[in-house]
């Protein structure tokens, strides 16, 4: 294989997993919007950004890789250098956002949404309005949970109107009435199951982010012999 062919064979491969990290990043966005949405109206309006912020940043990463993709298959030097030149802009605002974050913002940011949730959710089951007994029903569901912190919030809820029984979407199999054996109901709360569930998707996006910023780095290093190679090339034939 000729040494050309060679370098444009691992920018594709190093720009397919780039386009991969971008297509994962909008699947989990996609999947999870309306989860996310729900939890939302639960638990803070926070979380429902969390799928909007997904999908955003997977598209981006996707249209980026499609226009390297373009540019190695055209063998296109101008493309390949808009290629390289947005994503070390990409990677930069990626490393400095990261270490900001985590730097100077990660502990606060981190106790705000735990408060948020502990707040939010807390107070949606006790109020327990008309507008929100979908999403908070569809969450117990979900989530196989009952109430906030425990089933025994909705003995205290000023909008669950009879505190002698739970709401059906509490029970482990859900059927007409079921909520008032206390013995069929979930018993953990859906703070700890809400935050287990952003805590494991957290693990999957951190995986996904972590193969996109080495894809990255080696991108744009093959990226730029690419682009040299193409260019040697181009020399080459008007000569």
């Amino acid at each position: 294989m000729c040494k050309f062919c060679s370098i444009k064979c691992w920018f594709i491969f190093f720009n397919t997993l780039i386009l991969a990290s971008g297509v994962a990043l909008i699947t989990i966005g996609a999947m999870q919007y309306s989860t996310y949405l729900q939890m939302g109206i639960f638990a803070g309006s926070s979380l429902s950004k969390i799928a909007i912020i997904l999908l955003t940043v997977g598209i981006v990463i996707a249209l980026i890789s499609i226009l390297g993709h373009i540019g190695a298959t055209m063998d296109n030097y101008v493309m390949l250098a808009c290629f390289i030149c947005i994503l070390v802009v990409t990677i930069s605002l990626e490393i400095l956002t990261g270490a900001s974050f985590y730097v100077f913002r990660s502990r606060i940011a981190i106790l705000q949404v735990n408060s948020d949730i502990n707040t939010k959710a807390r107070g949606g089951v006790y109020e327990y309005s008309p507008e929100n007994r979908y999403a908070i029903n569809r969450i117990q569901e979900k989530f196989s949970c009952c109430g906030a912190d425990t089933y025994s919030d909705w003995f205290r809820s000023v909008g669950w109107n009879n505190h002698t029984i739970l709401p059906d979407s509490c029970c482990t199999v859900k059927s007409e009435g079921c909520g008032q054996d206390k013995s069929k109901v979930h018993k953990k709360g859906c703070i700890w199951a809400i935050k287990l569930f952003l805590l494991s998707n957290l693990v999957s996006v951190g995986a996904v982010c972590m193969a996109l910023g080495v894809a990255e780095v080696f991108g744009i290093l093959v990226g730029v012999c690419l682009c040299l190679a193409v260019k040697r090339k181009e020399y080459e034939s008007i000569n």
